[in-house]
């Protein structure tokens, strides 16, 4: 885990219009049982559009917590005169041809890049999926940065579910897990570990921190993973159209990086179709809601 964990504080002035949207948005993990602290304020409903409207336009009142990861993400407390919220700020931008994750493992084409964070939530809602958090690019202290909304009802991170051999709704984590290793699989993410997987207390799993995502490689890294899928996810997989594609992520992936994408995503569909022809659809596909 790259990232320390820390506490964030809610102050509801008012309450934004809008269709409500679930509050159990990530940034960044944080404690449990802060964060479940009955005596804290409501958490202020937003849609995802609202939420990136604050993001992009509200004044940063105070940075809270400083990450003592390598990326140096920040916890901030926002506010646009209506609603004072917490934010992650990163703006981590390296990228080295060689460079040696671990004594075991050097990655050729190195990148940690903050717009992976924003790429990442547009994704996610281009393919249906609502437990990636609202991400906006945003130029903070003179430096471009992703702006990352923070999560109000985290119960746990996997890591402490794991230690504590919590089981929670097992048939909804197993449909959450699957739909996070189809997911990484597609944007070839090379930093899943227990400390950016955190559950909500209705058992969502939220897929945070995606900065060493989207590489450029055009295999599947783990075939053997996707046993099973999302049918929703796999029919928007299947139509996804590079024009699409790239509306979506804007500027925050470039043209090769789309490409590898969407050579992963083919492989990704033959795979489920021959699984389906050889297993049939109720041993392969599940509904995620």
């Amino acid at each position: 885990m790259r990232s320390t964990l820390w506490t964030p504080t809610i102050v509801v002035v008012a309450l934004l219009a809008g269709p409500a949207f679930a509050a159990a948005t990530a940034g960044r993990s944080g404690p449990a049982a802060s964060q479940a602290d009955p005596i804290a304020s409501p958490a202020p409903v937003l849609t995802r559009e609202e939420m990136e409207q604050f993001l992009l336009t509200a004044k940063v009142l105070k940075t809270k917590s400083v990450s003592k990861g390598v990326t140096k993400a920040r916890q901030v407390s926002m506010s646009d005169g209506r609603i004072t919220h917490d934010a992650q700020i990163q703006d981590v931008n390296i990228e080295k041809a060689i460079f040696e994750v671990s004594p075991k493992h050097t990655e050729i084409n190195f990148k940690d890049l903050f717009r992976y964070n924003i790429a990442a939530y547009r994704l996610s809602r281009l393919l249906g999926l609502d437990n990636v958090p609202v991400s906006v690019e945003r130029t903070v202290d003179g430096k471009p940065a992703a702006v990352t909304w923070w999560l109000d009802d985290v119960a746990m991170e996997e890591g402490d579910r794991v230690k504590k051999k919590i089981e929670g709704n097992s048939l909804r984590r197993r449909n959450y897990q699957a739909v996070m290793i189809v997911f990484d699989e597609l944007i070839q993410n090379r930093d899943r570990n227990a400390g950016n997987i955190l559950w909500s207390s209705d058992w969502r799993l939220w897929m945070i921190d995606h900065t060493r995502a989207f590489r450029l490689g055009k295999e599947l890294r783990q075939p053997k993973a996707l046993t099973i899928c999302d049918r929703a996810l796999l029919e928007r997989m299947r139509e996804l159209t590079r024009p699409a594609l790239a509306e979506a992520v804007g500027k925050s992936l470039t043209g090769a990086e789309m490409d590898a994408l969407l050579s992963r995503r083919d492989l990704i569909v033959k795979l489920f179709d021959e699984r389906i022809t050889a297993r049939g659809q109720g041993a392969v596909l599940i509904a995620l809601n």
